[in-house]
């Protein structure tokens, strides 16, 4: 751990094809950069120019440090090639506590002093191992947001750098500190947003997603469309960050119309019953990768 006053923070993540597949990623890597003390990214050789537009942003950001992968185009196994590409990334960081924002995700400008503060309460006591995020899940265009419990409200994404912990998937951590069973990160709320654009960019976009995504996780990809329980959805009435401007004004869908006739699936039925159970009893029936201890 350092021995200087102030947390160091590392910031890292995964990349392959981003160009291609509509990510956000330049903007999203411009939103940590004044949080981090570095930012370590995995980037993986890939069919477009996003290796490029990475060192041409290393070129002019100091802070990059950019590690050259091949990823196993063989591992079909339940998106374990996210994994180990996360890992690659976090097992350079450097800093006391690591920061993984993936290629859709942003941070808003406003809040970065709060997680600079988060971090700050927090890093004196090692009961607390994660800060979790509240997250705004756009849907179908920028007007719009998931809320309804298929969506997980909040994920830890800063984790300290100094204890044992690994990803079985792109999504979370799992710490060992036993001797063969993981559990969840013990954490604190970092009274912040994560913005993730995901299902808001191009459709043309979201198909080549859809279908590399597929391609990892072994099953066939859908042919892709905006289509959600309008129950599911709430209007979005805040500000996006300043840095999302140009990709939300070329690379995401203009405008989404929820359909009041859609048709649900199952799994909507079940999640739209939580919501029901959630309004009554004031219950969070999200799925949680972490523990809250403060």
């Amino acid at each position: 751990m350092s021995t200087a006053a102030r947390a160091v923070i590392s910031g890292f993540t995964f990349l392959r094809n981003g160009v291609k597949l509509g990510f956000p990623f330049e903007a999203s890597i411009r939103s940590i950069l004044p949080l981090v003390d570095e930012f370590v990214i995995a980037l993986g050789a890939g069919e477009d120019d996003t290796v490029a537009r990475i060192h041409t942003l290393a070129a002019t950001e100091p802070k990059l440090r950019i590690l050259d992968t091949r990823w196993n185009e063989r591992m079909a196994e339940r998106g374990f090639v996210y994994a180990q590409q996360k890992m690659i990334a976090q097992y350079a960081c450097t800093g006391d506590w690591a920061f993984y924002l993936e290629g859709d995700e942003v941070l808003h400008e406003s809040e970065l002093a709060a997680i600079r503060g988060a971090v700050d309460r927090h890093h004196g006591n090692p009961a607390v191992e994660a800060l979790v995020f509240d997250y705004l899940h756009f849907y179908g265009s920028p007007q719009w947001l998931a809320v309804s419990p298929a969506w997980y409200r909040r994920e830890c994404r800063l984790i300290r750098n100094t204890i044992r912990s690994y990803a079985p998937d792109g999504q979370f951590w799992v710490v060992m500190d036993r001797h063969r069973q993981g559990r969840h990160p013990k954490a604190a709320l970092a009274n912040a947003h994560i913005y993730h654009y995901g299902h808001v960019r191009r459709l043309d976009y979201m198909q080549a997603k859809m279908d590399q995504v597929s391609k990892y996780w072994s099953h066939q990809p859908p042919k892709m469309r905006y289509s959600i329980d309008p129950q599911a959805l709430r209007p979005f009435d805040g500000t996006h960050p300043a840095c999302m401007a140009d990709w939300l004004a070329h690379d995401a869908e203009p405008a989404f119309t929820p359909d009041p006739d859609h048709p649900l699936t199952r799994r909507e039925r079940k999640h739209r019953h939580a919501m029901r159970l959630e309004r009554w009893f004031g219950w969070d029936m999200s799925h949680k990768h972490y523990t809250l201890v403060a």
